[in-house]
């Protein structure tokens, strides 16, 4: 399983990392995130290119686990 840690960083910048990730092909892929709105920016986009997202949050950080459908 791939990580992508975009803790820290503002949208679009999460989103562009993911996209960048995806690209690899994997079957599955953890992103972590630090905001609401880059939560929901990932997660729309992951549903989007057919993944299953996930949602965890722990002391306000985000764990998408993004896994294909």
């Amino acid at each position: 399983m791939k990580t992508i840690d975009a803790r820290g960083l503002s949208c679009p910048e999460p989103v562009i990392m993911t996209r960048k990730a995806l690209s690899s092909g994997e079957q599955s892929y953890e992103v972590l995130v630090d905001n609401p709105a880059s939560r929901e920016n990932v997660t729309r986009y992951a549903e989007h290119q057919g993944y299953s997202v996930s949602v965890t949050e722990q002391d306000g950080e985000y764990t998408l686990s993004l896994r294909k459908a």
